[in-house]
């Protein structure tokens, strides 16, 4: 590694280290989003972990983080979904143009509207094994410089070590999930159950019964965790469809 990218990785470790210090595991994921604001030039962030078939958000540094996040997990369409799915990292300089806005032209066009030109998903973990995303969104277009994707990639690896090494289980470990991720998550473990009621009521796979989730939210103008809600307290029903 070159003495610049030591000096820079330092650097951004020690306003890491500062910005969390102190911090419970449950305000972790929103700090370090916005510690990623800090250390570069991005305006809002994101962090998901990968669901099947869909991202479950963990925490976002501002409110338009957490919107473009439900906006991914309802359309099934997205970098983050894309970083999740090959492990590798998706960069993004300009959302507005043509070959970019073609991959996927419904999050493009909402990201836009929402005022972001540019988004680095980089994946939390590898090719081998990615347990989520950091999504990064800036609202001018523009790639990142190879100084800062280095000090992006680092943030990635501080979020993917707190996800693996903290806490996420009863202290026995007979609960896994029990503490602050199920508490982080809360609320999206109604879409998996959303999810396996249209299965029943439709004798359809997952996949398939997922797909008309988001259909019908996206038809009706809705994140697919508020149409879940409604489908688990029996307020929608899937019948005959």
């Amino acid at each position: 590694m070159r003495p610049g990218s030591e000096r820079d990785g330092a650097w951004a470790a020690d306003v890491i280290a500062e910005s969390v210090r102190g911090v419970g595991p449950g305000e972790l994921p929103r700090r370090l989003c916005q510690v990623a604001t800090r250390v570069l030039p991005v305006c809002s962030a994101g962090i998901s972990l990968s669901g099947t078939g869909l991202p479950v958000p963990l925490g976002a540094g501002d409110d338009r983080a957490a919107e473009l996040l439900e906006i991914q997990a309802s359309l099934g369409e997205g970098p983050c979904l894309e970083a999740a799915r090959t492990g590798g990292p998706v960069l993004v300089a300009d959302l507005d143009a043509a070959a970019d806005a073609a991959r996927w032209p419904v999050f493009a066009q909402q990201a836009t509207a929402a005022g972001i030109r540019a988004v680095f998903t980089l994946p939390l973990g590898d090719r081998a094994g990615c347990v989520g995303t950091l999504d990064l969104y800036r609202d001018a277009p523009g790639a990142l410089t190879a100084r800062e994707l280095h000090i992006a990639h680092l943030v990635a690896k501080v979020v993917t070590l707190a996800l693996v090494y903290l806490p996420c289980g009863d202290e026995d470990g007979t609960r896994p999930g029990g503490t602050w991720l199920t508490e982080l998550a809360h609320g999206h473990d109604q879409v998996f159950q959303a999810v396996g009621m249209i299965m029943a009521r439709l004798r359809v796979g997952s996949d398939e019964a997922l797909a008309r989730l988001r259909a019908r939210a996206f038809a009706h103008g809705r994140t697919v965790l508020d149409l879940a809600h409604d489908v688990v307290a029996q307020r929608e029903a899937f019948d005959g469809e």
